[in-house]
């Protein structure tokens, strides 16, 4: 898929891998619509709960992942702005700690609706659209913890997890209508997510669990996204980018 004058989505383009992902679409002609859990924005005075996303003529949409009438008031606000949807990428997410003993029934499912609920119903509300436009990508983000399971975060891996198997499933059933649907599995990526941890546990990251011993950037997940969306040949896929963790064993 070409890129330019296509209509790209991104939740959680706020901060982080989403920010880096719509700016990439961004200049590869792409017009954007981005969401986050800031105000609406449409004006200077808002706009700065989105100042990591620097895309001149963006639709900025105050978005609620973990709930069902935001994620298809998103899609509905992009159409109606931009008049078609080629791209939706589901970046939306963020920590949720709590080990088996300590997790909360309302974090758990609140982790679902965010992580998961949210692909469905982002994706009944989009995909219509691509239906009649002939074409459309679907990315979702995983995470090696979904691959490996997450310590003293079980809902996380448990919700990342259920992400590949929905791409799957979905690529699947949307195939006949030519619309493609793959899966990032992002390792240790300098984000805002990781400055929960430690000096301490960033060290032990880079020494012991990255094989290329180095944290991944925001932009390195970025070009895999584009890379799946502009290739019209790859669906079903979960693609590590991780540095290597995936496959160390000791």
């Amino acid at each position: 898929m070409k890129l330019a004058g296509k209509v790209c989505l991104v939740t959680g383009g706020a901060s982080g891998i989403g920010a880096r992902t719509a700016l990439a679409f961004s200049r590869r002609g792409a017009q954007i619509a981005v969401t986050g859990l800031g105000p609406h924005i449409d004006s200077p005075e808002t706009r700065k709960d989105f100042s990591a996303v620097d895309v001149p003529g963006a639709l900025y949409i105050q978005s609620d992942a973990g709930m069902a009438e935001d994620c298809t008031r998103a899609v509905t606000e992009t159409v109606a702005r931009y008049g078609r949807l080629d791209v939706l990428v589901h970046a939306a997410g963020g920590a949720v700690p709590g080990g088996f003993f300590e997790i909360t029934e309302e974090t758990w499912l609140k982790a679902f609706d965010v992580h998961v609920h949210a692909v469905l119903h982002l994706a009944r509300a989009a995909v219509p659209h691509m239906i009649e436009q002939g074409e459309g990508a679907i990315v979702l983000i995983s995470s090696a913890a979904g691959h490996r399971g997450c310590l003293g975060a079980i809902a996380y891996g448990v919700v990342k997890g259920a992400l590949p198997q929905f791409t799957r499933t979905l690529a699947r059933e949307l195939a006949d209508h030519n619309i493609r649907v793959n899966c990032v599995s992002p390792g240790i990526i300098r984000t805002p997510f990781q400055d929960m941890l430690t000096p301490e546990q960033v060290e032990n990251n880079i020494k012991n669990r990255i094989p290329l011993h180095r944290e991944g950037k925001p932009e390195n997940v970025a070009r895999a996204i584009l890379d799946l969306v502009e290739n019209d040949f790859i669906t079903g896929e979960d693609l590590a980018i991780d540095g290597g963790m995936a496959m160390r064993i000791v």
